[in-house]
């Protein structure tokens, strides 16, 4: 169940179908499957602009899409790979030399005013895509049915969705580890025949609630991306992204492999060696201090997207395959119905996340008795020094008084959903 959260969370970020719709829904599940989404986005944009909710649905999906493929097709051209280490090769039983191999044989030079150009750009699309999702969220009603697993995008970043490149392929084998049963199956785990497995229906329908769910999700992507744009973190890129980028013509390229042996061995301790300078030029200068306390604002538009989200599902009278149902709704998820309690403690939750953005309730800090105030440092902080935070000398222009948030602040969350709470979160947004 914990596998079909998160893997339902991207793939929602991803999907639709058409039920009654005008001409982009009743279009959109062939065009996902095709590859051809950007083509029905093209002709979808003057009925969106004219508030048909399906067509503004599809843009919103397209500009997902693209986002994805533009950040993956940005790391493709420039060779990334998966940060390496002896002990994962040991682990994997491949040489050194095959962990460090990009996927692109012919990677071209890196710098970090292009990196940094890839993910504004990255960003620049969710916000896009976001927008759309919240007109299609707005517009007229439609609902939408897709099998997120044939939905096709370039998952290399090569430039192509080939045949092969669909969701289900990035997820790998769901067959053993989700169970969305069909319209006549009976509940999981029963047959209607002894010895006899219903086939699965991974198809999954969704409307205007989703559409804000998914606005919700780009806020969300888009955060993190736009905290490290508010910074210089040239230091940090020059001291360790070799080992992202190890054909990108980064200053340490070459030297990946030491020429003696500290600790271990020649290969390990260059490896601990960048660990060590990644942790040290981990002190980040803000130089967009604009950008950085809009995050103020997008923090609270993620939590207002998601209670508008909900507001609009609880006012739902279908029950169409929805992968977010109210309490009257049947849950996609096996043996995980959504209650009236755990609607409560959601909104219980956004409205302490709320207070926090506004500074009202601080962030406990283990050194210190007073809190941190988050709303403080998004709109005062002029660097990011993560070691120092965390030992507290950079915390204390920071340190307020008042409430800290603890698990008294979120006891409607942890009475209903206890340990599961990480996944809630992830399903729920």
């Amino acid at each position: 169940m914990r596998i079909f959260w998160a893997a339902a969370g991207f793939a929602l970020a991803l999907s639709a179908g058409a039920a009654h719709a005008g001409e982009a829904g009743d279009q959109l599940a062939q065009s996902l499957y095709d590859g051809t989404i950007g083509d029905l986005a093209t002709r979808s944009t003057a009925a969106c602009e004219a508030g048909e909710g399906d067509a503004c649905f599809a843009l919103g999906l397209d500009g997902l899409i693209s986002a994805y493929e533009i950040l993956a097709e940005g790391l493709y051209r420039h060779g990334v790979v998966t940060p390496n280490s002896p002990a994962l090769a040991m682990v994997l039983g491949v040489s050194l030399d095959e962990i460090m191999a990009p996927l692109n044989p012919n990677p071209e030079p890196l710098t970090y005013e292009q990196f940094r150009d890839l993910l504004d750009s990255f960003s620049k699309s969710l916000d896009i895509a976001a927008g759309h999702m919240q007109q299609a969220g707005e517009g007229t009603p439609f609902v939408i049915h897709i099998d997120p697993l044939k939905v096709r995008i370039d998952l290399d970043g090569n430039g192509e969705a080939g045949a092969g490149e669909t969701l289900g392929a990035l997820l790998g084998d769901l067959g053993g580890l989700i169970d969305i049963p069909a319209p006549d199956a009976p509940p999981p785990g029963k047959n209607k025949s002894k010895g006899t497995e219903p086939a699965q229906n991974t198809i999954i329908g969704f409307d205007n609630s989703d559409a804000i769910w998914f606005a919700g999700y780009a806020n969300i992507t888009a955060t993190p991306i736009e905290i490290t744009l508010a910074h210089d973190f040239s230091a940090f890129f020059s001291a360790y992204f070799h080992r992202i980028f190890p054909k990108a013509d980064l200053p340490m390229q070459d030297f990946s492999r030491g020429q003696g042996t500290v600790m271990m061995d020649a290969d390990s301790d260059t490896f601990i060696a960048d660990i060590v300078a990644a942790i040290h030029t981990a002190d980040f200068p803000v130089v967009d201090r604009p950008r950085l306390a809009a995050v103020l604002a997008r923090l609270s538009a993620i939590t207002a997207l998601s209670r508008q989200n909900w507001e609009m599902i609880l006012a739902e009278t279908d029950d169409d395959r929805e992968l977010l149902p109210s309490p009257t709704q049947t849950s996609l998820v096996p043996d995980q119905p959504i209650t009236e309690d755990t609607v409560k403690a959601w909104f219980a939750t956004l409205d302490q996340l709320d207070r926090i953005i506004d500074g009202e309730l601080l962030l406990p800090h283990w050194r210190f008795s007073k809190g941190f105030n988050l709303k403080t440092y998004f709109e005062t902080a002029t660097e990011t020094d993560l070691v120092m935070l965390f030992t507290g000398h950079a915390a204390l222009p920071y340190l307020s008084d008042g409430p800290i948030a603890d698990a008294a602040a979120f006891a409607e969350l942890n009475r209903v959903m206890g340990d599961e709470w990480p996944m809630f979160a992830l399903w729920f947004n």
